[in-house]
């Protein structure tokens, strides 16, 4: 079996039968074509159910000098997930990257907004055009109910069930989940949706977008992040920021206020609460608070 043919059934089985994401199925892509890519440049005729933990040894030192120990330990993780394809599949009968440590990484804190920081870049929008408004309406669901940068580009109109307070949020693996949404999210939706969508003859493809383009297609995610970096320059936010740190905002804020981790867990639509528990370190001069208030020898 060689590695084009092997990768393109493995992704096809990650797509179809994992129902990953596009961007997790791109990342798999990327890792295993480097991998291969690698064997080639150094005159290596190893093939997928063949190649040997030694061999696998030397690439991901190769790796290690050129890119950061968090995407290696990523690369790694493709590995072993495409090698496990070809134990399901019985083209091998072990995993050569079982015995292949993964290097050790620290648990990075998410960077955060305070809620004044929240409002300079709300009220940095020029909300005298119609993007302005789109904008704003974006900004304020992304902090608002705590979505992914995907969640928010495939939010429909359908989605939004507003009498009963809550959207429905397409996540990874398209795991749906329903997140409550506050009444003054609500209303800038509606605006936005009312005012200004309603102006916007939408493609054939995105009649149920929420949020589009001038042209009515559907926003990228680079659009997104373009949006945000723009806002915090213009508002003076000096901290590096990005849509993922909207949702970071959100779950730390709501700790801060006393929601309990099981709730943001569900509302961030994590898998595991070990996810959801890095808030915990966020703040610590919040939960030295709490010692302070709830303990008893305090």
């Amino acid at each position: 079996m060689d590695w084009s043919t092997a990768i393109k059934s493995f992704l096809q089985y990650a797509r179809l039968e994992r129902s990953l994401a596009a961007n997790s199925i791109l990342a798999y892509k990327r890792d295993l074509h480097k991998l291969s890519t690698w064997l080639a440049s150094n005159s290596m005729t190893a093939v997928p159910d063949t190649i040997t933990t030694d061999t696998l040894r030397s690439y991901i030192y190769e790796l290690a000098k050129t890119v950061q120990p968090r995407s290696q330990a990523r690369a790694m993780s493709s590995l072993k997930a495409f090698f496990q394809y070809l134990i399901l599949e019985r083209h091998r009968k072990d995993n050569p990257m079982e015995l292949i440590e993964a290097p050790q990484l620290g648990r990075k804190l998410p960077d955060t907004l305070s809620t004044q920081e929240i409002d300079l870049l709300i009220n940095a929008v020029d909300r005298s055009t119609p993007e302005g408004e789109r904008n704003r309406a974006i900004i304020e669901t992304l902090y608002g109910c705590g979505l992914r940068v995907s969640e928010l580009l495939s939010l429909r109109l359908s989605d939004l069930f507003f009498d009963e307070g809550f959207i429905k949020v397409t996540g990874k693996g398209n795991k749906e989940r329903f997140v409550p949404i506050g009444d003054f999210t609500i209303k800038v939706i509606q605006l936005y949706r009312n005012e200004i969508r309603v102006h916007n003859q939408p493609q054939p493809k995105h009649t149920d977008t929420l949020f589009l383009n001038r042209r009515g297609a559907g926003l990228t995610r680079a659009m997104i992040f373009h949006i945000i970096k723009q806002l915090a320059i213009k508002a003076g936010v000096k901290k590096t920021i990005s849509p993922h740190t909207m949702r970071h905002s959100f779950a730390t804020h709501l700790l801060e206020n006393g929601a309990d981790l099981r709730s943001i867990q569900l509302m961030l639509g994590h898998e595991s609460i070990t996810t959801t528990e890095i808030y915990m370190h966020v703040n610590r001069v919040h939960l030295a608070k709490v010692m302070e208030k709830h303990h008893p020898r305090a």
